[in-house]
């Protein structure tokens, strides 16, 4: 039983074998997988997917590399879809340092809205962070996020930020990279976080494992990423993939 914590299965990328593509994950064992949208274009498509399956489900948010195009109408329209009973997070939000196209204040005041509005509605967010870390944290810290939690979605820091996220009641999702032969901050991070705080993910069509590293991903490859966690942890494969769903379905609020 896997559990695929970020999908993009509303993208572009998938329009010709949507139906497939998550044919091929319930054979590979996903069980389940939330769709995550993050503009006017993805985000009616994640709902439209996770209201045709029973075991997909989908959080709404806006990227931060387009935070300049949000205004108080699309924040409504986010506080809208919360009430939806298949939407179970805020997100993606965060900061994107490395594009250029919404300037960092904006990023950041967009980011402390969508905190704020999750605080409202109740749901747990999740972080897309990029070259933004101390900020991320400062603005996790100074929003009180804690109180929702959320998803540090495809982790790819150094250990020594683990506890800043874990003590915000964060969860730290790896995806992809950790199994990349030279990714060594995913395969640190994999060994020491604590297993009741530990999700997986793909983050698909981006980010495709080894061995299909450079094509596009799906959801069936979040077994590679389970696979290569347990053995970096030295446990077994179903453990992993028990305590990982176990996990996304306590936070995400799914019995």
């Amino acid at each position: 039983m896997l559990f695929d914590t970020h999908v993009h299965l509303n993208v572009s990328q998938f329009d010709e074998d949507r139906e497939e593509v998550i044919a091929r994950a319930k054979e590979a064992g996903v069980e389940y997988m939330v769709i995550v949208g993050f503009d006017h274009e993805t985000i009616p498509k994640a709902i439209e997917l996770a209201e045709a399956y029973d075991y997909i489900y989908a959080a709404v948010g806006w990227h931060p590399v387009d935070a300049i195009d949000m205004t108080d109408k699309e924040l409504n329209w986010l506080k809208e879809l919360a009430s939806h009973p298949k939407v179970v997070a805020l997100g993606e939000m965060g900061l994107d340092y490395h594009w250029d196209k919404s300037p960092k204040d904006v990023q950041k005041e967009v980011f402390r809205k969508q905190i704020n509005l999750a605080k409202k509605v109740n749901l747990p967010i999740i972080i897309h962070n990029r070259e933004a870390t101390e900020d991320i944290i400062s603005i996790l810290k100074e929003e009180n996020a804690r109180e929702v939690g959320g998803i540090m979605h495809c982790y790819n820091d150094s250990v020594d930020y683990v506890n800043d996220c874990l003590e915000m009641n964060f969860y730290i999702s790896l995806g992809g990279p950790v199994t990349f032969k030279n990714a060594t901050f995913p395969k640190e991070v994999a060994k020491v976080v604590p297993e009741d705080r530990l999700l997986i993910e793909t983050d698909c069509p981006f980010l495709a494992p080894h061995p299909n590293r450079g094509k596009r991903n799906e959801p069936a490859y979040v077994k590679l990423v389970a696979e290569k966690i347990a053995e970096l942890r030295n446990v077994h494969y179903n453990e992993l993939s028990e305590k990982t769903t176990e996990n996304a379905k306590r936070l995400f609020g799914i019995n």
